[in-house]
């Protein structure tokens, strides 16, 4: 699955063939700027960093029905809530900080 001169890519050939769906659908998800396609010579790669989202993707997609833009608009609330998450994780430190002040 990984080619030898570039062991954290990913044939996007190879993904496709084991999870069988179409080689537009990612590049539908590049266009989408959801993932980053490499291309060497004539082969299509993502780097396996981002196997995860591209592997959530596609359940989105095939499984649950939900096309690229459902895809962006789901990908960017996650994004808005790990950022708030994070927010209230610095909050209740410097809450904790300023409470132990007393």
């Amino acid at each position: 699955m990984k080619n030898e001169t570039n062991e954290h890519l990913i044939a996007i050939d190879d993904f496709c063939m084991i999870h069988k769906i179409e080689h537009s659908f990612i590049w539908s998800l590049h266009e989408a700027g959801l993932i980053h396609i490499e291309t060497i010579e004539t082969t299509g790669y993502v780097e396996d960093e981002e196997l995860s989202d591209l592997e959530k993707f596609t359940r989105f997609f095939y499984e649950m029905n939900i096309n690229i833009e459902g895809i962006e608009t789901i990908t960017h609330l996650l994004h808005q809530i790990q950022g708030m998450n994070q927010e209230v994780n610095r909050l209740k430190n410097r809450l904790r900080f300023y409470e132990g002040d007393r």
